[in-house]
């Protein structure tokens, strides 16, 4: 029989954060989150292209940090679940809060929102990590699927 060798990348992880976990805000509302995203939106693109962000956070709604997903067009944009699950589980996020912008300004959520949504709430239910809220921002105001009661 032949030796065979294979080769492999190691594949490590790690999480270093800037700052100790106590000084981080806490997030206890879509009014918050809306705060949080707002001071990183980048104003400029908000009417303009549609972006899909996460907030990440502990198991006290500290924010971890806000993750940029996806930029894309004006009228939508890919919000891979595999890549918000593999940053939530690299930064050992126990929640998550979903955010996109509708550059038209509707803050109505279309039912590829709602689907999407679901999906990633199911997905967060297998992996532990809560998907707290979904919210669809713009530079007036927000939408919360949770305070809407379409979580």
């Amino acid at each position: 029989m032949e030796n065979l060798s294979f080769k492999v990348a190691e594949i490590e992880i790690s999480y270093h954060p800037a700052f100790k976990l106590a000084e981080l805000p806490q997030v206890t509302s879509a009014q918050e989150a809306y705060g949080v995203l707002m001071e990183r939106w980048d104003k400029g693109r908000l009417e303009l292209l549609e972006e899909f962000k996460v907030i990440l956070l502990n198991m006290r709604a500290r924010v971890l940090g806000v993750v940029n997903i996806s930029k894309g067009g004006l009228s939508g944009t890919l919000a891979d679940p595999k890549v918000i699950f593999a940053v939530a589980l690299k930064a050992c996020a126990s929640g998550m809060i979903l955010a996109h912008n509708h550059p038209s300004g509707e803050l109505s959520p279309s039912d590829a929102d709602i689907s999407l949504t679901r999906k990633l709430k199911s997905g967060g239910d297998i992996l532990e990590i809560n998907v707290h809220d979904h919210l669809i921002v713009s530079r007036y105001g927000f939408y919360s699927f949770l305070d809407k009661g379409t979580m």
